[in-house]
């Protein structure tokens, strides 16, 4: 995760916030904390091949007694983008969230200029709920922060859902 943090190109499509390199120690540091809380909880993306760790998929602002959390991923090892490791990762994450969490809504946000992240998250089957125009600035230039939600009746996993869902092949 630190060796993440100094990709500057990575922590711009992550997040908002100002990209900061972190070290071995604060990334430590950052995991522990993530364990700590009642109202978050995150783990880790890794390969199956060599348990490499590749990414991080999360939810965070739970409030359970609404049944509703934010969710946040990333790949942050770009060797491994483009190969459907985040579609994987967020489909088990989803699962997880509405079958052992029983959640009822996921939110998440997503800088508009980052497309294969938009892609992936309507692909899952999340909506387009929002946008909060010129949210950020980076080099001088304003963002829209765009808003999706997906409720677990839109799920495709959920029987009844309102989505079809893919049928395996054969």
């Amino acid at each position: 995760m630190s060796a993440w943090s100094e990709d500057i190109g990575y922590l711009r499509l992550e997040d908002t916030n100002t990209a900061v390199p972190l070290s071995v120690e604060r990334a430590e540091e950052e995991i522990d904390s993530l364990h700590n809380g009642f109202d978050s909880l995150t783990f880790g993306i890794r390969t199956l091949d060599d348990d490499r760790l590749i990414g991080s998929v999360g939810f965070f602002d739970i409030e359970w007694s609404n049944r509703v959390a934010w969710l946040g991923m990333g790949i942050g090892d770009r060797a491994f983008w483009g190969q459907g490791y985040g579609f994987e990762a967020l489909s088990l994450a989803l699962r997880y969230a509405f079958c052992e969490m029983n959640l009822y809504r996921l939110s998440l946000s997503a800088i508009a200029d980052n497309a294969r992240a938009i892609a992936l998250y309507e692909k899952a089957g999340f909506k387009r709920e929002g946008i909060f125009r010129e949210y950020g600035e980076r080099d001088g230039r304003r963002y829209d922060l765009v808003l999706y939600g997906l409720l677990r009746g839109e799920w495709p996993g959920e029987p009844g859902s309102k989505r079809p869902r893919r049928r395996a092949a054969p």
